[in-house]
């Protein structure tokens, strides 16, 4: 047993290594692309989220496939609570270890403006962000709620995968055509391009891997299904899009960065429980599912709230990211109530 369980954390291990690669191959493209469609950065962030969904998605699509629904579903929801005090405590991290006068970014460009000589004080967010992002995105959550909770269709059905869909659909469609301005020239290399593409494929493999992983040591350790989605597979699935964060962060895409956490968890609780939908997936454990909700919810409206927060510069400062990484572990507290 011990074998085998050291065998899965060494392919985890390796898969995570190659996720950080692919990663770091997107910073300087997505940002190139950002600027040819004249996209504004927060709307830069879908594309960020969309690479980085790429775990959830495919760990539901296998957990569709093999018939344990129960791990994908938890892997969605133990991201998406995750995700967000994590990335934003990366982001944070980053701007604080980066010298903003030696990037390139619009957003660095601002901050070194107001401080020319340090690394800025607080994670500099457009407000458009909550707007454009952030609300839509606790409206999808509404309508999961909606399509989930009640009694007479709790779970998962067919019908709810082509809704879902839709509404990630009208999400995208919207951030991407609000604030659209001229696009600009920009001189694409054959290499750049191809190590793009490369780390659009490791990242999706590597991620891949790592989960399968995680679904071998739920199966090793003997847990639940869905606590095994919320703990193991959930967390481990966050790790690529932490990478992702950190490059974009540091290569001076402050905004973009900080809000793909915000579209990665669209894709994860629209076209990533599409799988789940089809195969049908029920309830099992009603209270541990509509407390994890509460804190799914409990989120973006933080993140909404602590981005308004400042009058002078929107953003996050130190003592919200600690608050941020707070609530997580209040989560993990009422989580560990509910189940014992």
């Amino acid at each position: 047993m011990s074998l085998r369980i050291g065998f899965w954390f060494g392919i985890l291990l390796i898969s995570v290594f190659a996720a950080h690669w692919g990663a770091e191959r997107l910073s300087s493209p997505l940002k190139k692309l950002r600027r040819q469609w004249g996209l504004t950065a927060v709307a830069g962030g879908t594309f960020i989220g969309l690479a980085a969904a790429s775990p959830e998605i495919a760990i539901n699509t296998v957990s569709a496939l093999r018939d344990v629904g129960s791990i994908g579903l938890g892997n969605s929801f133990g991201a998406n609570v995750l995700s967000m005090p994590l990335m934003v405590t990366a982001a944070y991290l980053a701007v604080r270890t980066t010298d903003v006068t030696q990037q390139r970014g619009e957003d660095s460009k601002a901050a070194a403006s107001q401080n020319p000589t340090d690394s800025p004080e607080q994670l500099p967010v457009r407000r458009t962000a909550v707007t454009v992002l952030a609300i839509p995105y606790i409206l999808i959550l509404v309508l999961v709620a909606v399509l989930t909770l009640p009694a007479p269709w709790r779970g998962l059905q067919p019908l709810d995968g082509w809704l879902l869909a839709i509404a990630y659909l009208i999400y995208a469609g919207q951030a991407l055509v609000r604030g659209r301005q001229e696009g600009e020239n920009v001189q694409w290399t054959r290499k750049e391009v191809g190590l793009a593409v490369a780390g659009v494929i490791v990242l999706a493999v590597g991620s891949y891997f790592a989960i399968r992983a995680t679904e071998q040591l739920v199966a090793a350790f003997g847990i639940s299904e869905i606590v095994g989605g919320l703990f193991i597979t959930g967390t481990m699935s966050t790790l690529p899009e932490l990478f992702a964060t950190w490059s974009i962060v540091k290569s001076g895409q402050f905004t973009s960065g900080t809000t793909g956490v915000v579209t990665d968890n669209a894709v994860t609780m629209t076209v990533a429980l599409v799988p789940l939908a089809f195969v049908t997936v029920p309830i099992d454990d009603f209270q541990l599912y509509w407390v994890s909700f509460a804190f799914l919810v409990a989120m973006p409206l933080l993140y909404t709230v602590f981005i308004y927060w400042s009058p002078e510069q929107s953003g996050f400062s130190l003592w919200q990211v600690i608050a941020f990484d707070l609530s997580y572990l209040v989560f993990l507290g009422v989580i560990i109530a509910v189940i014992f």
